[in-house]
């Protein structure tokens, strides 16, 4: 009993630094996302980084109009590398974790 309770906490161990390690690789892991007409386009990490920046020189002119391109672009570029970044770590975790009965 106790053999298997100290393979199932080493199992969970591996799993944790799994889970560290997939967290530091998502920095590396890039995503560019882009307005719908492409005027702004955003790279950001899968750890939700912004990385750059590219600013059509048209939507400078208007304060209010960037301001729009900004929100909904970095939005969307948010949600997608939420969306990368939870099912790497889900799966990692998942692979991880030891044969409870139960759970």
């Amino acid at each position: 009993m106790f053999g298997d309770m100290m393979g199932m906490m080493n199992k969970l161990k591996e799993a944790q630094k799994k889970v560290e390690e997939t967290k530091e690789r998502l920095h590396s892991v890039l995503l560019d996302e882009a307005s719908t007409d492409g005027k702004l386009k955003v790279t950001i990490t899968a750890n939700r980084t912004i990385k750059s920046l590219e600013i059509d020189e048209e939507i400078l002119t208007d304060k209010e109009m960037l301001e729009d391109y900004l929100i909904l672009t970095l939005n969307k570029a948010i949600e997608r590398a939420t969306a990368v970044n939870e099912a790497e770590l889900a799966a990692v975790a998942k692979e991880g974790m030891p044969n409870i009965p139960g759970l």
